[in-house]
Formats: structure tokens, sequence, C-alpha cells
């Protein structure tokens, strides 16, 4: 009897330990390293109620304890650097990084930034920290064109051009999220899409109307670089409408183009507050249920903002969305955090291994030096730069933002350690035989009563008295910069946006009243987008564009002042004369009025795009093209030699443009096709090849058809210094292809 009873009680312990394993797998299955990604994630999902699903879909997710999901806060920024989580190295400004030219540049950049990121992800676990940017989702880059000067946040763009915004943004995405077979480094996010650049002030209501040509020829081809070429794995939406739909709920851009067009397998999130203006500003629906539904079924994953947390419960109750529906967006959010390697030990993430040590580092400090002085486009020069210490005794300093830390910075920015403004990047370069005298001078702007407007006479005495003037000037992202509501508003300015892009009178004044000594005056501008001089340009001995350069921005102006850097940067932009060259704001259609960019702008530039000065010449030759006639389908070649001429050693940006030469519909002017960063030393010479596919660099899109397409005809390869400066010229036919 005894045994009989010792034999069922290990029966029910064994079967009943069986159980308790089988349950333990059941709980753990998404724990499971032997698993992939794909199926513990199905299993997280699996077990999740309703009520803890649409818990986890705002930007700021709560814990799960019941399953090991800790708090996540999706919101995190990294520009140019780390962002708004302390000390980080601050890299120049994002247009500033697009003036470079330099691909290679760009990755390495995005590469130190993310190891700073991973560090302080790591760190901030180790205490416990959960909290905003302290994640490894990164809302970034903002690949937007900078159509319109005007736009406020155009500084957080690569520029105007599609192609060269695609290629700067291909290799941010590539640095970002690094190149481990299982777990991504970060989560790069794509912003904004699509069809976004102001104005501001009407972001939340605004509908851009918007054609099939500039749709898919000007708005959209850098964010299909970005999907197809770089696998980016986040995409934010819009505030505006296009087309009548929001942007960050519209099912012809989230789901026709992203996900059916491209093959994007990563999740959307909405711009902030963008998902409440459905309803709140666009009135598409009634209801803030509505609007969530809204989002979630057109293919918006993540609503930073708190509306589907506080309203999908209802809109399912009222039947607009089913549980199956909300499965796949919170799918898509714990696949990211899965291949992030959020579930796993950190020993078995390469990335979690990264030193604290890492973040703001010497090496990422010479690398923001690096990168501004490769930023610095010299846009006019008399002879006056580089500076010659044997002549030039006496220096008078003037500006509003020589001694201007936020004119380093731009916006989104990080907090850097050690800023060096450009009065001071100056006094470390100078020995104590050259006399500096420093003055502030005026204001960035003229606010009222109690701004600085003007010039006193003893300021003007020491210009006289110099054998040299710098003015430092232009803006900071007080000025132009993300919609500030209530804000700013006067004249030249309004919540956030630029309303004239000409230099602020109290500049233009001060300058004139340098210039009116006698003394020779070089300017030296710090802003994010075009600057118009109202003829000052055609007085002044020099003009460097400086941009925001970052945390060594100083010590990168004053190198390239006094010659110890040749500067090589070009412009991404446009810089137009007069506001009068522009069209109206909010006119999308990139043939108005004069037409937007240099690719529709019919008018003379002041500075062209892609324009930028050297210390040194260069000469272009010997251009050959492989064919002459190529069909519809085919790939083409061209190569040429160029020369440093001069007397210094320095770097020059080569350019491609394609134009089409007589179609018989509106085509861009010319279209940058190819470009690449060359450095020869003085008397160097090379040859340098670009490959291109018709399909690919000679298309437009067809609005009869709905794909792109190549004319048969005629085409001009232009190759130069910039989109105005053009070298060499070749021509290339194509003939059309039988049996499509």
């Amino acid at each position: 009897m005894k045994k009989v009873f010792l034999a069922i009680c290990l029966f029910y312990l064994t079967n009943n330990l069986d159980a308790q394993n089988v349950n333990a797998n059941i709980i753990n299955s998404h724990l499971d390293l032997s698993l992939d990604f794909e199926t513990r994630t199905s299993a997280l999902v699996d077990k999740m109620s309703l009520e803890e699903k649409i818990s986890q879909l705002g930007n700021n997710s709560p814990p799960i304890q019941r399953l090991g999901i800790l708090e996540y806060n999706w919101w995190n920024e990294c520009l140019h650097g780390v962002a708004r989580a302390g000390t980080a190295t601050v890299f120049p400004q994002a247009i500033g990084m697009a003036a470079s030219f330099n691909t290679d540049l760009i990755f390495d950049v995005a590469t130190a930034i993310s190891d700073e990121a991973r560090a302080k992800h790591h760190e901030a676990i180790r205490n416990n920290d959960y909290s905003q940017y302290k994640g490894l989702t990164f809302w970034s880059p903002n690949i937007n064109i900078f159509r319109d000067p005007r736009w406020g946040r155009g500084h957080e763009t690569y520029g105007e051009d599609p192609y060269l915004t695609g290629q700067i943004g291909i290799q941010f995405v590539k640095g970002l999220q690094g190149n481990d077979p299982k777990y991504m480094k970060l989560i790069a996010t794509a912003k904004h899409f699509a069809v976004h650049n102001g104005p501001e002030s009407e972001r939340h209501f605004f509908n851009v109307n918007v054609d099939d040509r500039d749709l898919w020829e000007t708005y959209l081809p850098a964010f299909e670089d970005l999907v197809v070429d770089a696998n980016v794995y986040s995409v934010m939406g819009a505030y505006n409408r296009v087309n009548g739909e929001s942007a960050s709920a519209s099912q012809f851009l989230l789901q026709y183009i992203l996900r059916d067009k491209w093959g994007f397998e990563g999740y959307v999130v909405s711009d902030c507050g963008a998902i409440n203006d459905i309803h709140a500003n666009h009135k598409i629906v009634k209801t803030p249920a509505e609007s969530a539904a809204l989002g979630v079924i057109n293919g918006c994953d993540l609503n930073c903002g708190s509306i589907y947390q506080n309203h999908l419960n209802k809109s399912v109750k009222l039947g607009l969305i089913t549980e199956k529906e909300i499965d796949i967006a919170v799918y898509r959010l714990f696949l990211a955090r899965m291949k992030l390697g959020m579930f796993d030990p950190p020993k078995v993430v390469p990335y979690a291994q990264i030193p604290y040590e890492i973040n703001n580092s010497k090496k990422h400090d010479e690398l923001s030096l690096k990168t501004a002085l490769s930023s610095m486009a010299l846009l006019k020069n008399e002879g006056v730069l580089p500076i010659n210490l044997d002549i030039v005794k006496q220096i008078t300093i003037v500006g509003p933002n020589a001694d201007n830390i936020n004119s380093l910075l731009g916006n989104y920015h990080g907090t850097p350690s050690n800023p060096v403004t450009t009065l001071k990047g100056i006094k470390n370069y100078l020995s104590p035989n050259t006399q500096i005298t420093y003055y502030k001078g005026v204001d960035l702007v003229n606010v009222g009563e109690n701004s600085i407007n003007i010039l006193d006479d003893s300021i003007l005495d020491d210009v006289k008295k110099s054998d040299l003037a710098i003015f430092i000037g232009g803006l900071d992202a007080t000025w132009e910069g993300e919609e500030m509501p209530g804000g700013i508003n006067v004249e030249g300015f309004y919540n956030g946006d630029r309303t004239t892009i000409e230099l602020p009178k109290i500049q233009q004044n001060a300058i004139k009243k340098m210039m009116e000594t006698g003394t020779p005056v070089v300017l030296v501008l710090m802003a994010g987008s075009s600057i118009a001089l109202n003829g000052l340009e055609e007085e002044l001995e020099a003009i460097l564009m400086a941009w925001y350069p970052g945390q060594r921005g100083g010590d990168a102006i004053a190198s390239v002042l006094f010659g110890e850097y040749n500067p090589g940067g070009k412009l991404p932009v446009t810089f137009y004369k007069s506001t009068s060259d522009l069209p109206n704001f909010k006119d999308y259609n990139m043939r108005a009025g004069n037409g937007f960019t240099y690719r529709y702008f019919k008018g003379d530039a002041l500075y062209p795009f892609g324009h930028g000065l050297s210390y040194t010449e260069f000469k272009y030759s010997n251009l050959k093209v492989n064919k002459t006639r190529i069909s519809d389908k085919e790939n083409f070649k061209i190569s040429f030699k160029i020369k440093n001429t001069g007397f210094y050693d320095g770097d020059e940006v080569v350019q491609v443009y394609i134009k089409d030469v007589s179609s018989p519909i509106h085509m861009p002017i010319k279209q940058l096709r190819g470009f690449q960063r060359v450095s020869l030393d003085k008397g160097g010479e090379k040859i340098i090849e670009f490959e291109f596919n018709a399909i690919n660099d000679l298309r437009h899109y067809s609005t009869s058809k709905q794909k792109y397409i190549v004319e048969t005809g005629d085409f001009e390869i232009h190759i130069g210094s910039s989109s105005k400066d053009i070298r060499l010229k070749g021509i290339i036919n194509v003939r059309p292809t039988l049996n499509k």
C-alpha cells in the first residue's frame, strides 16, 4: 500500500512539474534566444490583453511587469549629435553636414552619434532611468526638401536637392543603425513623410495640394532612397494634409507607397500631436476615437501623444477598429524592440558593450572639428583670405554671433562640454603679436527699444585703425526653427519661419558703417539657410558661410580665415538675391513664380546651388563618355581629369548634372546626379569616374503611365564646380527600347 501511495505521489509530482515547465516555456518563449525575433514577438503579443496592447502605442509606453516588459520612451533625437540627453558631442547642424558633400564623413559622424547613444542608453538602464531621450529609437534624420529658404526648420535638412538629400541621408541612417547581422544599433527615423516644409504657423491644419510630377520627382525620392537603399526602420508622418489626407494617417502614403511599392518593413510614428490634428484641426473626422482608429488602420503604428492610449478602447467598442488590426501595430513595435536587443542579455548584444567613456570623447570632438572644417563654404574672396599675419597686425571683430554659443548649435542639439565660439577660436589661433579688439556691436535682430542697433563711434574708430575688420553675424535657432506659437513676430520673422530672407537691417547697417571707414571687411555668416545681402556682397572683401558649425565651430572658422585649412564646402541651397525672387511660400508647385530651387529657378542667383570657392584652382579636362547612344534600360559611364593648378592643397567637390535638352513637357533646368569630394595636393591630378543608369538618372514621372519613364532624345551631361560653374559638357542620346 505504501508503495502504491508513493507511486501515485510521484506520478502527480512529475506531471505537475512538467505542466509547470510547459507553462514557463509558454510564458517565457519571447525570451528564448533559440527562436527568431519574429516568432518571439508574435508569442509576446499573443500574451497581451487588449488594454496592455493599447498601452504600448504611445511614445511613453508603461511597463507590463507580468511579461517582463520595461517602461520605454520612444522619443529620442540625434539630428547632429545625441540631443536633449545631457553632455554629448555636438556636430555641425544637418545643413552644414550636407555642405560637406562628403558621404563617407557623414557615415563616420552617424557612427559616432550611435556610439554615444548606445553608451548613454545602457548607462541610463544601469541607473534605472527610463526617461525621455534615453532610448534607442531616434527621430532623425529630417529629409524634407528645403524648398523655400523662409522655412524655419530648413537647417534641419540636407538642403534643396532630392539626390544630395538621399545620398547624405543613406549614410546617416547606415551609421545610426549599424551593420550587425542580427541586432540593430539604433533605429533611425526618416521624417517628415511627406511633402512637408512650412509654413510652421499652419502646419497643424495646412493642406498641401501637390501634383504627381512634384510628388514623385521632388518630395518622395529621398524617402525612397532611405527605405530601399538604407533600410531605414522607422518613418515619421507629417502634420499637414497631403491632397486632403492626413500625412500621419494616409492610406496612399503609408500603405500604397511606403509598404506596397517600396517594401517598407518597419514601423511608422506620427509627429507629435498629429493624430489629434485629424479631428481637431483637419476636421477629417469628428472624434478622438475616430482619429485613433483611422491612424492605426491606415498604417501609423505609434502615436507621439496619447490619443491611441486614451481612445482606442472606445474605438474597438464602437466597431471602428478590431483587436487584430491593433495587433499589427503592436507587433511592429515589439519586433523593433526585439531587434534592438531589449529582451536579450546585454552580454549577447554587441552594441551593449560600448563603454560610456566614448560619450563626449576626444576622438568625437576631433571628428566634430573635421566636419565643421568640411562644411565651410567660401562664397566670395577678393584676395584678403587667407589672412596674412605678416601684414595684418590689428583686427577688430564685431558682430552678434562672434561670442554667441547659440550660433554654434542650431536646434535639436546636445550640451557641448567645451564649446568654442568664433571669437574664442580666433583668439586660440592667434599669437600675442596680433592685436584683437572685440565688440558685439549690435543684436542679431531689432526687437524694439531694448535692442542694440547702432555701432557707436568708438567701435568705428577701432575699425578704422585696424588692418582688417571681421563682422560675424547671421542668425541663430532662436530666430529660425520649429513652430514658435505666440512667439516671434517681428519684422522678417513669424513663428519660426522667416518672412524675408535679407540679413536683418541692423546688421546690414552695421556692416555699411564698418565699410565706410575704408578698412577691408570680411563677413562670416552663421545661419542655417539662404541669406540675401541687399548689395553688400559687392563691397565686402570676403564672405564665409559657416552654418551652425557645432562645438568646435570657432576653431574651424579660424582655421579657414587664417589659411590653416583650405575651404571646400559647397552650398546645398540656392542663395537668392531678394525675397522678391521667391514664389508664394504656401505654393508647393516647384514651378510656381520664378521657380523653387536651382532645378526650377529662372532668375539670377546671388550664389548658386553647389557654389563654394577654394584658395586654390582646379582644372577639369578630358571628358570621356563610353557610349553615345543607349536604351532607356542601359548604363553608361563617364570619366574626366581634375588637376589642382593652384598653390594650396585643397578639396574640390566635382558635380555632375543631367539636362533633358528638348523635352515636349516641362522638365527641371538640370538635376544633380553625381558628386564626389576630391582631395588633391597642389599640382596633383586624378581621373574621376561615374556610372549612371538611364531609368534612375534620366527619368521623369509619367502622370499618364503612373511610373518613371525615360524620354527618347538627347541629354546633356554637365560637369563642374557648381550648378552654374560648368567646366565640361557631354551628350548622350536615348533611343527607344523595342518590345517593352
